[in-house]
Formats: C-alpha cells, sequence, structure tokens
C-alpha cells in the first residue's frame, strides 16, 4: 500500500528542463504550478517565460524575474508567438498548457516538431468550440477531441513525450484507478501477477468484476463570505467549469449495462468506448458515494478520464467488446458553485459575468475528497483516494487551495515522468507508470485511503415514489441517473 506525509513538504529535485520552460496560462493552476516547479526542477529562470492575457498577478513574476508576456494564443498567432521562445538556446524545452480557449493538438503538435516537451490537462479547443451552434453535440464532445489526439499519435508515433490531460482529474485518477484495482483483486484473494501492459489490465478488472467506476468527488471547502447574487464562485477556473459543464454529458459505456437513456446517443467513429446524453453534463446529476459525506448527488460532468480508462480497460475491440467498464465523474463541487450552478442555469445558461475562484486566504475549512469509486464486485463498491484539507495545503504549497493543489501536483508528476521518459511520444495518464507518478505526487495529497461501502444506488429508493429502477441489478446506470 503506497503511504505518504502530508506533513512533509518534499523538497526532492525531480530533474533538469535544460531548455526554456513556457507556461501558457497564469491563472489558479498556473501559479499554483509555479512554487512547485521551482522547488523540483532544475532550470534557467531567464528562459522561462508566462503568457496569460491578464496581469492580475505577473506581480510573483516579476519577483522571480521571470519573463510575463500579456497576450491571448489565438490559432492565427500561436506559432509566431510560441516557436521563438521554444527555441530559446540549447536544450530541449518545455511548454507547460494550463490555459483556456488555446488548442491543445496545436500547441502540441508545434512543441514535437520543435522538439519541445509538452503537458496539459484538458484537450482543449479554440475559442467558441463549446457554443459553437453550427456543431453537433457529437462533435462538440470530449470523445471527438480526445479522437483527435490519438488520430495524431496514430500518424506520428514515437517522438519526443507530449502528456495529453494531466491533472487531478483527467490524470491522477486513472493512476488511482491502477492502485485501486490492485488492493481489490488482493483483498478478494484474486491470483495475478502485476499487469505490464493495457490487455493485462484490462483482463485483471474483469476478473474481478468491476462493473464500473465513478470518479467521485465532494468538495466541501468554504469561504468566508457567503456567494453573492449573479457571482459564479469556484475553487478552480470559472471557465474551465463552465465549458466542460455545458459540454454534453459523456460517459465510458460498460458491457453490463442493460438500459440507455432516451437522449442517449453512442458515435460513428472512433474507439466505441463512450456514449454522451444530448444534455449539458453541469445540469445532469448522478447518484454516487464519498467516505466523507456518504450518499450524494454528483453532476455527470464530461472528462477526459471517462473515456479513457473505459478504452484502456476494455477486452476485446469495437462495438461489442468481451468487457468493458462503465465510467463517468461525479462530481460534486463547493456548495458555492452548486449555488452559482443553479443561478446559472436559472437564467437560460448564460454564466454571470463576474467570476470569482476562493483562494487559500479566503477559505474557512473543507477538503476536497477526490477518488475512484470501483462499484459491483463482490466486495460491493471500493473507494480509493485524496482527502486534502484546506490546513494541510497552506503547509504544503503557497498560491493554491485543496483542489489546485491536487491538479498542480500532478502535473509536476507528470513533468518528472517525461524527462525520466523523453521518448515515449503522445501518451495519456492511463498509459505512465502509476506506480512512479503517484510516488512523485503523493506527498501533496493529504490522507490517501481506501474504504469499502455497502452503498448501492438503491438505497432508500422506493419508500415513498413508484420509480422505474432495476432492483436486479444496483448498480445498472438506469438506477444511477437522477431522472
Amino acid at each position: 500500500m503506497l503511504k505518504n506525509n502530508f506533513f512533509s513538504p518534499p523538497s526532492t529535485n525531480y530533474g533538469e528542463i535544460t531548455g526554456p520552460i513556457v507556461m501558457i496560462g497564469f491563472g489558479s493552476i498556473g501559479r499554483g504550478c509555479l512554487p512547485l516547479m521551482e522547488r523540483h526542477f532544475k532550470f534557467e529562470k531567464s528562459r522561462m517565460v508566462v503568457i496569460d492575457p491578464s496581469d492580475r498577478d505577473r506581480k510573483l513574476l516579476d519577483e522571480r524575474g521571470i519573463r510575463f508576456i500579456k497576450t491571448g494564443l489565438t490559432a492565427q498567432n500561436y506559432e509566431k508567438v510560441l516557436t521563438p521562445l521554444l527555441k530559446n538556446g540549447s536544450g530541449a524545452g518545455y511548454c507547460v498548457n494550463v490555459s483556456v480557449d488555446v488548442c491543445s493538438l496545436d500547441l502540441m503538435k508545434l512543441c514535437r516538431d520543435i522538439g519541445a516537451f509538452y503537458i496539459d490537462t484538458v484537450v482543449e479547443p479554440w475559442a467558441g468550440f463549446y457554443f459553437d451552434k453550427t456543431k453537433s453535440a457529437a462533435a462538440r464532445s470530449n470523445y471527438a477531441l480526445r479522437e483527435t489526439v490519438l488520430d495524431e499519435r496514430a500518424k506520428n508515433p514515437g517522438g519526443i513525450t507530449a502528456i495529453s490531460c494531466c491533472g487531478a482529474n483527467p490524470g491522477m485518477v486513472s493512476w488511482f484507478v491502477k492502485q485501486a484495482l490492485i488492493n481489490l483483486a488482493g483483498d478478494l484473494r484474486i491470483p495475478f501477477k502485476m499487469p505490464s501492459s493495457r490487455e493485462q489490465w484490462a483482463k485483471l478488472m474483469q476478473k474481478t468484476g468491476v462493473k464500473g467506476i465513478h470518479i467521485s468527488e465532494r468538495d466541501s471547502q468554504r469561504s468566508k463570505q457567503p456567494k453573492p447574487m449573479n457571482v459564479f464562485v469556484n475553487t478552480w477556473s470559472v471557465d474551465g467549469f463552465v465549458g466542460e459543464g455545458m459540454q454534453p454529458a459523456e460517459l465510458g459505456w460498460g458491457t453490463f449495462e442493460k438500459w440507455k437513456p432516451r437522449n442517449g446517443r453512442n458515435h460513428a467513429f472512433g474507439c466505441q468506448a463512450a456514449i454522451f446524453l444530448e444534455q449539458p453534463g453541469a445540469a445532469t446529476r448522478v447518484r454516487t458515494w464519498c467516505p466523507t459525506p456518504g450518499a450524494q448527488f454528483g453532476r455527470l460532468v464530461t472528462h477526459n478520464e471517462s473515456i479513457s480508462i473505459a478504452d484502456y480497460f476494455t477486452v476485446g475491440e469495437g462495438k461489442k467488446p468481451a468487457y468493458r467498464p462503465t465510467c463517468h465523474y461525479a462530481y460534486h463541487p463547493c456548495n458555492d458553485a452548486i449555488l452559482s450552478l443553479e443561478e446559472m442555469f436559472g437564467k437560460e445558461g448564460h454564466c454571470q459575468e463576474e467570476q470569482h475562484i476562493l483562494d487559500e486566504n479566503e477559505i474557512v475549512d473543507g477538503i476536497d475528497e477526490l477518488g475512484v469509486l470501483l462499484y459491483g464486485h463482490d466486495k460491493n463498491a471500493y473507494w480509493y483516494g485524496s482527502q486534502l484539507s484546506i490546513e494541510q495545503t497552506r503547509q504544503l504549497a503557497p498560491y493554491q487551495n485543496a483542489t489546485g493543489l491536487q491538479v498542480t501536483s500532478a502535473i509536476i508528476a507528470g513533468m518528472a515522468w517525461s524527462l525520466e521518459n523523453p521518448k515515449a511520444g503522445i501518451v495519456e495518464a492511463d498509459e505512465m507508470d502509476f506506480k512512479r507518478c503517484l510516488e512523485l505526487q503523493l506527498p501533496y495529497l493529504g490522507k490517501v485511503k481506501g474504504y469499502y461501502t455497502n452503498w448501492t444506488p438503491l438505497e432508500g429508493r422506493a419508500k415513498f415514489y413508484s420509480e422505474d429502477i432495476d432492483t436486479a441489478d444496483p448498480w445498472q446506470f438506469k438506477n444511477i441517473l437522477v431522472r
């Protein structure tokens, strides 16, 4: 079992970045990454550049002598802006993309063409994509965006390492799934050898009887001040949350499912591991479980890991594989964000003009409890993940809350892994060495622990109302979706 000590901020050097560093985006995640990069990597600050259309926090860069460029990258200017910066001097540069409205694929291709490392936390499109009324729901999905990256990998295999979707989720949670699966297989007394390939991992999950996986999260961080009207409050990027929340709800679609929502749609292309619902993810509620609150409603917000995990653990191929787990995000954001969502959807989906991200100084208390719930096996359900408090976060790293530190520490772990594996080509978090990545990240995650639960989505149902539920198979998505 992996162990951690969350009261001792690590100072270990994770490697040297020999070329220039370009960080794109300096919002809550960019600010949080900065001190961790300083702590864990050797690099020349004189060759680091941060690019962002807002200069609100540039004082943190000025204090360190780090160059700042106030601009927004577009499809028209990104090559002209980035190429000289990433080719500045000798060594292999590193592009850390923690922005919104900047196309991940275009940046990834440019970096690989010029021999620079690359990492991001999401497959992000250019501005306007999520709200483009000329595009179908399928075309605006994360499934479609992920397929563009997979297509690029197929066309140009190998080469310098570029990591797609490596934050807390997507990212860290894929490493949690593997650790949770090993723990579960051991507790079920299933004999196995440590898997060394995707096929072996998928067969192990099939052997354990796991029917599905929730990326189950509860953010209980509270502000000193109540949320004002007409302000969207969150603990991380409002633009990022609203963008993905307005995309169609998406989920990896398991082979054990007997029922599909009326507005559920399959894709006509790609890996066939997922479906989408013709409704926004942030307005789609699901039943789930976390250790501290117990049963709760989460939002089925689309995330890359919902698709990549289901795809990775598929046994067989095509539209009718032998085995695939259902997988989706089940997110309960902080209470202020829930109120913000209700307010936004009450205004027909028009986001509030004023946005506010809660920083570490204004949060009174709370934790971000983020893990994976493996369900449907002989022990019913097993949650494994991080329970990181704001108090622990303040001791570990500056400029971020608990939500942010789970993301930034995963980025740092991913960067370190890429330096150790410089010619891995384009990779997703599911394909990385989960033990090594967790070893690098664990000191920043607070309590990391597994919990078994007897809860199912049928608990407390049919007491007062007549519902259309499947009592023979509690873990059917029919029972999980709040209809």
